[in-house]
């Protein structure tokens, strides 16, 4: 069943509905299919994308690029440089001044009420590529993943491992919560998300039928597992915080073990990337060498396994940006 979704930012998974969201996720695999196969469609012809990113992105700004090209968008990328937003020009007005050059605008940065301010004035759909608080289009792409690999979402045992408050966390819950996944959060007590979203994510899940939980336990919180996740213990911004959330996130590794804790052979881990899972980069290398220790959030024995679909996952974000680029702006 299709949608009419034209003219709709996406903000938050909390925008759109079960339905809406299992038809972006059916147009997803749709175009995906098409593609490759070689096919790549027009419904972004005449279209001009604009690509707005405070924080730097291999995979967001790839897949924006790479999806609007696919159906001949035009998308360009302004940086943290290229615009005055928020410096010289207030963001109000550099999102009225935008509207007018372009059919839509994709944002990352560091706070959530800036694309909030974008998607009020721009007057064209706005998409949120992350904030602070929320990371719509990547659990798109998890969300995917997890269908392809289970033929469902609804009843899949989906488990977050490591800080519990961060976009991640907080978008998985909410996306769980609305599409009928059991979701729990397996963290230590100072890293759990904030009470009200807790409340909110078990009120959307009435509908649902989900399940929220919170535990410190990372033992019994993995049991019975169909998808781990995890991502990065310090979130850009945050790099004075790496003694601290080393030590208190060593117990939340994703190693081997954990995975044989879950129970079940056919679990798969989930990873939104980058990931810290060996020293063959500058900052693993650094890590290292301050903090004597060579693995982060998990190791290279489970990021190299068999139970990773980390670069499934990758490829999907462009499936998945693309469907939400053509049913919200899409000539259809």
């Amino acid at each position: 069943m299709a949608f009419n979704l034209k003219g709709r930012s996406l903000l938050s998974l909390q925008d759109f509905t079960k339905e809406e969201i299992s038809y972006l996720l059916t147009l997803a695999t749709n175009l995906k299919d098409q593609k490759r196969t070689g096919v790549t469609g027009k419904t972004l012809e005449g279209k001009n994308i604009a690509l707005i990113f405070e924080k730097p992105s291999t995979r967001t700004r790839c897949s924006f690029s790479v999806a609007a090209k696919d159906e001949g968008g035009m998308p360009e990328y302004l940086g943290k440089n290229d615009i005055q937003l928020g410096k010289k020009e207030t963001v109000a007005d550099t999102a009225r001044v935008l509207g007018r050059y372009y059919d839509g605008i994709e944002f990352r940065g560091f706070k959530h009420e800036t694309v909030e301010q974008l998607a009020e004035y721009a007057g064209v759909p706005v998409w949120n590529g992350l904030t602070d608080q929320f990371h719509p289009t990547q659990i798109l792409a998890d969300f995917l993943t997890i269908e392809e690999n289970f033929k469902r979402l609804e009843g899949i045992n989906l488990v977050y491992v490591g800080d519990g408050r961060n976009n991640m966390a907080n978008s998985l819950m909410m996306g769980s919560a609305i599409m009928g996944l059991n979701y729990r959060i397996v963290a230590p007590k100072e890293l759990w998300p904030k009470k009200e979203l807790v409340d909110k994510a078990k009120e959307l899940a009435k509908d649902s039928k989900a399940t929220i939980e919170i535990t410190d336990d990372p033992v019994e919180g993995v049991r019975d597992a169909d998808a781990i996740y995890t991502d990065v213990w310090v979130s850009m911004g945050e790099e004075e915080k790496f003694a601290e959330r080393i030590e208190m996130l060593k117990p939340y590794q994703v190693n081997m073990d954990m995975i044989n804790n879950t129970n079940n052979e056919d679990v798969i881990f989930l990873h939104c990337l980058p990931a810290y899972h060996n020293t063959d980069t500058d900052n693993g290398q650094k890590i290292y060498e301050e903090y004597g220790i060579k693995e982060m959030e998990v190791t290279d024995e489970v990021f190299e396994s068999k139970h990773s679909k980390a670069f499934d996952e990758a490829e999907n974000r462009m499936h998945t940006i693309k469907a939400v680029m053509v049913a919200t702006l899409g000539n259809q």
